[in-house]
């Protein structure tokens, strides 16, 4: 990944040191001085880099096992933030528990919903284990360690069981074992470096068949590559849609010019929500 900036730099996350949003940071800021602040829910994130309390913050927006995490999404567009940056983090699930705990004594495992649900072969596996919701893999870990019960496991990667005072009793518990989650970095200010070869935008459509078509239509005319596409329902408007989507390019491109002048000729309308380099160090 080519690194956009050096210096000093406060930056919020959701979550607690440990959780995947945490390691995000700080792969991101490698090099960097950071004053790091958790806050309790992607929204909380979000406000504090609205209000100017922190220069940025990191939020996960998609997984390679699970697909999109839709509330990130909704809250970047309602929120008029920019995404400035990405970083890709190879995920491997550990069920982590008190020291001396035997598998056998587990019964409840805790962790966030998404965690769960990447490791629902183990769970097959293993139906006498209860699955437990938490906010956060990190923060499960945590509340698992307060606990002191042997009974009780969280979900979470390696890097959560030394914070918390726990042991790694099975690593690697994810379905899938080329499991990446993309967190995007997010600003008040838009930034878009000479480098920048990635956009993200939302896109309105037409109500009428074909319109999603002809739209993608421009961006293939055009020799522009689509990574990701997502579908939103709209608001009070029962089973119409946007769509989020992924580009590759530069805004001054002028194959992406052209392309999206030509969502305009469908009566198509769309916001930018950044143009930032790619991280190239996983696949999503």
């Amino acid at each position: 990944m080519i690194m956009l900036r050096s210096g000093t730099f406060h930056v919020g996350y959701q979550g607690v040191p440990g959780a995947y949003s945490y390691l995000a940071m700080k792969q991101y800021f490698a090099g960097c001085t950071l004053t790091a602040e958790a806050y309790p829910s992607f929204d909380d994130v979000v406000e504090a880099v609205k209000e100017g309390s922190i220069q940025y913050g990191v939020l996960p927006i998609e997984n390679s096992s699970t697909g999109g995490i839709t509330t990130v999404y909704d809250l970047i567009r309602h929120n008029d933030i920019n995404i400035v940056g990405e970083k890709i983090v190879k995920v491997e699930h550990c069920l982590l528990v008190c020291p001396g705990t035997r598998l056998e004594e587990v019964r409840k495992v805790y962790s966030h919903p998404q965690g769960l649900a990447q490791c629902h072969a183990f769970f097959k596996a293993h139906p006498e284990l209860a699955e437990c919701p938490y906010t956060n893999t990190a923060k499960a870990a945590q509340f698992v360690s307060g606990q002191k019960d042997h009974s009780l496991a969280a979900i979470a990667g390696a890097q959560a069981a030394e914070p918390y005072g726990l042991e790694v009793l099975l690593r690697g518990i994810q379905t899938n074992q080329s499991n990446y989650t993309r967190f995007v970095i997010v600003s008040r200010q838009a930034e878009i470096p000479p480098e920048a070869n990635k956009i993200t935008l939302v896109v309105s459509l037409p109500h009428k068949p074909g319109s999603l078509y002809h739209v993608l239509g421009h961006f293939e005319q055009h020799g522009i590559n689509m990574t990701n596409i997502e579908s939103r329902p709209i608001e009070g408007r029962p089973w119409e849609y946007f769509f989020h989507m992924d580009i590759t390019g530069h805004l001054n491109d002028a194959a992406v010019q052209a392309a999206l002048a030509g969502l305009s000729l469908e009566n198509a309308r769309y916001k930018l929500l950044g143009n930032y380099v790619a991280d190239g160090s996983g696949s999503v």
